[in-house]
């Protein structure tokens, strides 16, 4: 006897876990999700949402909202890069050790946002219960096994044990995973790289920094250096302390009185009033599940791979899983593609997530002082990390076997990157080439590609087609389609329901219908 049956269980409700719980409700497919704590997060961690990131919050219709609760000029302070002075006092001295490029209007309707999880928690908690979302607070997971048809976890609420069984388990509970646990998981990496207290405060900074803005700023005075930060939101500011255990420091150590003494040196401003809002012990580290897919339990987010903050691609590189997996879970479930396609998750996001935890270590080491030439030659920019990396699955045909991120930043329309941003009109009203993808497979044609329209009502399989071009569904505004994408007149691009190119057809086929249909049974595993 089972408390309650549910097609997929998710397990954590931190950004991850609800946007996967959002992202299957906006595929028709309605999970249930428990999360021990008795709400949302009160604190404004995870504050930079990449272009990626607002690419997907922008399918999933609630860009809007996230863009409402912003922090004002919140661009300018991605454009002031990553800096290190003295002390804020001596801000007119600051280095760039970073200026990373994040988003452009050539590249992707969307930019990136400074808005902490405390504030967009809530839109996504609303935005997954509206959409079919059976979300549980104060639900705490103490136990799971699985079999060939599905898993059955034990879940504690409320002084009582309930049983629920799932078809899958996504599991989505952090660092310290304990779905990652009970499977024995093992792990790769560097293990603990440091220790760190989060400060936030508030304090009146403006007269110091004279409308300086930026990511992170290191104060060096300090040893080691002190990172402050506004980007998570209007208020407060967060200052990042490292400790030393091996020295016998402790998160004990951070009375407020030693904060306060901190972001007083910090500021250069002996005599600066400080309040001290909250602080957080945390720890960085650098690891990697050996894998994401283990039967029917998929590993997400910080459950499946760490790394150190720098780069802000924690949060965001699990929010890109959960889009990845949503999809595809929902294939299966909806019954046209086959179990096989989950496969592919662990294959393509697997690679990507041991690659992105590389860079953040690589980022790590360039701010604190130790990174070598070598490092920095191995550091790839941002856009590529954010926007252009690439998959190399049976989920995709024809990606070759080249690294997850490549050596240049190219969108063009080639199997497993991101569909190319184009502008085009549709029904008089302009839209980007990807507002057009989201629950299903489409395939985008051009002026001649009548045949591919035809065989797409046939495929049999959730497609649609667009013509793009004079006379078309589709009206390139720039003239930009042909040369984004690679592909003639009578040539076709099949993008998957996540944004990705599966399959390409340059030229026309001697027989759309059959190698469309071949394409999309391969791609879907069937």
């Amino acid at each position: 006897m089972y408390d309650v049956r549910t097609s997929v269980l998710v397990v954590g409700g931190g950004p991850v876990g609800l946007c996967t719980a959002l992202f299957l409700a906006r595929q028709g497919i309605q999970p249930t999700l428990v999360e021990r704590r008795d709400g949302t997060s009160e604190l404004p961690r995870a504050p930079g949402l990449q272009a990626r990131t607002m690419e997907i919050f922008r399918w999933a219709g609630i860009e809007p909202a996230i863009r409402d609760i912003e922090m004002p000029d919140s661009a300018k302070y991605f454009e002031g890069g990553i800096l290190k002075v003295p002390t804020l006092a001596r801000i007119a001295e600051a280095e760039a050790i970073e200026t990373p490029r994040l988003d452009g209007p050539e590249i992707s309707p969307a930019r990136v946002v400074g808005c902490g999880q405390d504030m967009y928690e809530p839109i996504l908690l609303n935005a997954a219960a509206e959409a079919g979302a059976h979300v549980r607070f104060g639900h705490r997971l103490v136990d799971l096994e699985q079999d060939e048809d599905g898993v059955t976890a034990l879940v504690e609420h409320a002084g009582r044990t309930l049983r629920i069984r799932a078809d899958y388990l996504v599991a989505a509970d952090g660092s310290r995973s304990l779905v990652r646990t009970k499977l024995r998981v093992p792990r790769t990496g560097e293990g603990i790289l440091f220790k760190a207290m989060s400060i936030y405060f508030r304090a009146d900074l403006d007269q110091v920094l004279d409308g300086r803005k930026f990511i992170l700023c290191y104060a060096t005075e300090h040893q080691p250096p002190l990172a402050l930060s506004r980007l998570h939101g209007r208020d407060p500011w967060l200052c990042a302390a490292l400790y030393r255990p091996e020295e016998g420091q402790g998160a004990a150590d951070f009375t407020t009185e030693h904060c306060v003494d901190l972001i007083r040196r910090a500021a250069g401003r002996p005599d600066l009033d400080v309040e001290i809002v909250a602080t957080s012990p945390w720890e960085a580290a650098h690891r990697i599940a050996e894998e994401f897919r283990i039967g029917r339990v998929l590993l997400a987010g910080d459950a499946a791979h760490v790394h150190p903050p720098a780069g802000g691609f924690g949060a965001n590189t699990g929010i890109h899983d959960a889009h990845n997996l949503a999809w595809k879970i929902a294939a299966v479930l909806r019954g046209w593609a086959g179990p096989g396609l989950l496969s592919s998750y662990d294959a393509e996001r697997r690679p990507l997530g041991a690659a992105m935890a590389a860079q953040a270590v690589l980022r790590n080491r360039l701010r604190n002082g130790t990174s070598s030439s070598a490092d920095r030659a191995l550091m790839k920019e941002d856009l590529i990390v954010t926007l252009g990396y690439r998959y190399s699955s049976d989920a995709v045909l024809g990606a070759g076997d080249g690294p997850p991120l490549p050596d240049r930043f190219e969108l063009t329309g080639a199997p497993g990157t991101r569909v190319p941003h184009v502008w085009v009109r549709r029904d008089g009203r302009t839209v980007s080439t990807l507002d057009l993808v989201h629950d299903g497979f489409v395939l985008f044609t051009g002026t001649q590609g009548e045949p591919w329209l035809r065989a797409a009502d046939r495929c049999g399989t959730p497609v649609r087609a667009y013509r793009i071009g004079a006379g078309g569904d589709l009206v390139d505004t720039e003239g930009a389609w042909a040369a984004a994408t690679g592909i003639g007149a009578g040539g076709a691009l099949l993008v998957r329901p996540d944004g990705f190119v599966a399959w390409r057809a340059e030229a026309p086929a001697e027989e759309p219908e059959r190698a469309l249909r071949t394409a999309l049974r391969s791609v879907l595993s069937l």
